[in-house]
């Protein structure tokens, strides 16, 4: 069966092309309500669908919002993402996803594509080896709001929470339990002041409160082949820690594997507090005190920007960035 075309509802109504063209976007100002019957009814009786494409291309927006990601699997990311579409939703946006897993190539590719699309704004959380093209993307009139994530040379506009305030809140606190000896699990910077800070912000909040922490106890682990190695490291000690702040909440969930292998138990062997909440976390066996980010308010916060900055471009924005909170369950407690 051949596709239903414009055309052929205009014929069906007995109107010009132009006409059935401005019953499909809505222009009714110039047409009686006879009319309008004539093509809704030849609309309906065709079931003639129209091609969102084809109308993008001459229209000045297209309403449509891209979206790059390392992962849409990610827990923070997939409730951010939650929250850009409820926002968009109700603007009559729509959203195209990519997930690039932080490689430079596909994140390059994934923006040309968005741009052959004709979209009208980017949501993108970066490697940060594209900040200068995400800048000269900006500059020629692209609006980009980078979330999660700051680089030192990205020059477009950012929405964030406050992890290094976050992660004081996370040292101040295993700092009033009487905890001396903490390991850090964390990530590389890769010159993001946002990774940096959620390590910076405990450790200067340890040092207020005359706890230092050993370098040798800050352990990078950006696979899960080094949080095994770290975890063997910072185990088969002596003195092992009192307690692990783990800053990023797939890193807990492989350390938790560890710790349930070696039959370790929480808090009375090993205590442990983690940078960002996730699903069921309350639930398992025994609930983490963590900080919380809301990830769902990210997301509102960064469509809003956004749509902001698509309905008035000449305007200047602020950076955004939102509270974290202390969340204190069963896997911390007084020593």
């Amino acid at each position: 069966m051949d596709k239903v075309k414009l055309i052929d509802v205009a014929k069906k109504a007995g109107v010009s092309k132009s006409t059935a063209s401005q019953y499909i976007n809505g222009r009714y100002e110039y047409m009686s309500a006879k009319t309008r019957e004539k093509v809704r009814l030849a609309i309906e009786e065709l079931h003639f669908v129209p091609n969102p494409i084809a109308r993008s291309l001459k229209a000045e927006n297209t309403n449509t919002i891209g979206i790059i990601v390392k992962s849409i699997s990610g827990i923070v990311t997939s409730q951010i993402i939650r929250g850009i579409d409820d926002y968009l939703k109700k603007l009559n946006y729509s959203v195209l996803i990519y997930n690039t897993d932080y490689i430079k190539e596909q994140e390059l590719k994934s923006i040309s594509i968005l741009k052959s699309m004709r979209i009208d704004g980017l949501i993108i959380t970066s490697s940060g080896e594209i900040s200068e093209e995400l800048n000269r993307e900006a500059e020629n009139g692209l609006p980009i709001v980078h979330i999660l994530r700051e680089f030192e040379h990205l020059n477009v506009n950012t929405v964030l929470s406050d992890y290094k305030k976050g992660s004081e809140l996370a040292g101040q606190y295993l700092a009033s339990l009487g905890h001396k000896n903490i390991a850090i699990l964390t990530r590389s910077y890769n010159k993001s002041p946002s990774r940096f800070n959620r390590v910076n912000g405990f450790i200067n909040s340890l040092n207020k409160a005359h706890v230092d922490i050993d370098p040798d106890q800050i352990y990078f682990v950006d696979t899960p082949d080094k949080i095994t190695l770290a975890f063997d490291q910072l185990y088969d000690v002596e003195h092992p820690p009192t307690a692990i702040f783990s800053v990023y909440s797939d890193i807990t969930s492989t350390l938790l594997s560890h710790i349930k292998k070696r039959h370790i138990s929480i808090p009375e062997d090993i205590q442990i507090i983690t940078f960002d909440d996730f699903p069921f976390a309350e639930l398992i066996r025994t609930p983490l005190t963590v900080i919380q980010q809301n990830p769902s308010d990210l997301g509102v916060e960064c469509a809003k920007l956004l749509v902001n900055k698509i309905k008035n471009p000449q305007e200047s924005f602020d950076n955004i960035t939102l509270p974290c909170q202390l969340i204190i369950r069963e896997s911390t407690k007084k020593l």
